[in-house]
């Protein structure tokens, strides 16, 4: 990785009744923490990513991209880095400690935490970005559409993301179950899913909780640019779901771009166990995060 700062374990906020929730922070070479002054940076800053990790709303850990994805030794987050991003890869509350929307809650206050904190680590407020894989997608993908969604107690900062990334995000629980293929590892109907422990029911017994917590229900003709990237043989979220998503904000009139990588499944295993799908995946993000970014 270029030289740069990696500042782990930063508190962005404590949930009443929970434990504090951390984000590690990437900065790239020539950025610098307590900055606080956007003229003796030059400009207006670095832009911003901000990641949330997969596990199904159940498991994983901030930093990670899952074990597939982390085995291959990519490093995604270090090479978005290396392109000139400040990357800040937050937790969120599982599904064990709550159900939703305490997922969304805890995303939109680390977006808020990084914009209030945007002087001080050298990045430009209005370039911030959102990204997320599996579960991490869904959550990116909500905090695209779900912008200005101000809950009691929260802090009033700016939640807006100018664009987001989602690689094989759940978009639409309701229809996760039927749209689950023939040979699927999990599906959304099955008791105890993912799914259920997230919404605290199954999806089909309480269809108004999985619409609240599913991103196509919020979709606008102002969201944010969107790129949705999924295997078309993914055994656990099924292609259709970002297929699904990406034609609603079609129809909407909001941008969208859908990447269908042939063959790969899950954290884009591939049945000859190269990296090239997660290789695809990863320099189409970056180029769609550069393009957002050169717009402004």
């Amino acid at each position: 990785m270029t030289a740069g700062q990696v500042l782990k374990g930063i508190e962005f906020s404590h949930p009443g009744g929970a434990t504090p929730l951390l984000l590690d922070l990437y900065l790239p070479a020539g950025s610098y923490a307590g900055a606080d002054q956007d003229s003796e940076a030059g400009g207006p800053g670095f832009p911003a990513v901000i990641h949330f990790h997969g596990g199904g709303w159940r498991t994983g850990e901030r930093s990670s991209l899952g074990p597939t994805v982390d085995g291959f030794g990519l490093s995604p987050i270090e090479q978005l880095v290396e392109a000139g991003f400040v990357v800040a890869s937050a937790d969120y509350r599982l599904s064990a400690a709550a159900t939703f929307p305490a997922q969304l809650l805890d995303a939109k206050a680390a977006v808020r935490w990084l914009r209030t904190n945007a002087a001080h680590y050298n990045l430009d407020p209005d370039r911030i970005y959102a990204w997320g894989d599996s579960a991490g997608g869904h959550l990116a993908s909500l905090v695209g559409l779900t912008t200005g969604a101000v809950e009691k107690g929260t802090s009033q900062t700016d939640d807006r993301v100018a664009a987001v990334a989602a690689w094989y995000p759940p978009t639409d629980l309701a229809s996760m179950g039927r749209q689950a293929r023939p040979d699927a590892v999990a599906r959304a109907d099955d008791p105890g899913s993912r799914e259920a422990l997230l919404i605290g029911a199954q999806p089909a017994d309480a269809p108004d909780l999985a619409a609240a917590a599913s991103p196509i229900t919020y979709v606008h003709e102002c969201a944010p640019p969107f790129l949705l990237i999924h295997g078309t043989a993914d055994r656990f979220v099924p292609a259709a779901q970002s297929a699904s998503l990406a034609e609603a904000l079609q129809s909407a009139g909001a941008g969208v771009e859908l990447l269908l990588i042939e063959g790969a499944d899950h954290m884009w295993s591939l049945p000859d166990g190269s990296q090239a799908a997660a290789r695809q995946a990863t320099a189409a993000t970056i180029d769609f995060f550069r393009r957002q970014a050169q717009k402004h």
